[in-house]
């Protein structure tokens, strides 16, 4: 770096220092991710949204099919309602949406454009498999072994990309 951009205002990211500059905060000058050096108040992702068809079908498939726990659902009116199921040993609450504009309805199944929506960790995958494919859950894959785990591809009720893994030890 050279002596005028160390003197540059604004964020400056040292990327020789840090093995990866969004995770690795204790080591980057970055002074918007060097969470020790700033007052932001630390964020948790609490809710992610997936648009659905039908509230009943989608929560059927995410606790039965997957295991999720039923957090919420609480009519809104109008037909809407607040719907949120939940893996049982995560933080994170997945928002069933249903899908009312054309836009929305176009986006069912198709969220992420052909990759993966969910990365689902289990610490025992093969039982997982076998309770998943009991249920009818479609895999696109044979399981295979990667460097960082066990995993397979599978695809939701409406055809997201999500993915089962037993992380590597």
């Amino acid at each position: 770096m050279t002596r005028d951009a160390a003197a540059a205002p604004g964020p400056t990211l040292d990327v020789a220092r840090t093995a990866h500059p969004t995770l690795d905060v204790a080591r980057t000058a970055h002074p918007v991710l060097d969470v020790a050096r700033t007052a932001h108040p630390v964020l948790d992702v609490a809710r992610i949204s997936i648009a659905v068809r039908d509230y009943d079908e989608a929560i059927a498939f995410y606790t039965g099919a997957l295991g999720f726990a039923l957090l919420e659902d609480e009519a809104r009116g109008g037909g809407k309602r607040w719907v949120v199921v939940a893996p049982r040993r995560s933080g994170v609450g997945l928002l069933l949406a249903k899908a009312v504009t054309p836009e929305q309805q176009a986006r069912v199944g198709d969220q992420t454009g052909g990759r993966v929506l969910l990365f689902l960790h289990t610490d025992d995958f093969d039982a997982a498999h076998a309770r998943m494919q009991a249920y009818g859950v479609r895999f696109v894959e044979e399981p295979r072994r990667e460097p960082h785990g066990k995993v397979a591809i599978f695809l939701d009720l409406y055809g997201n990309r999500c993915e089962l893994i037993e992380p590597a030890r």
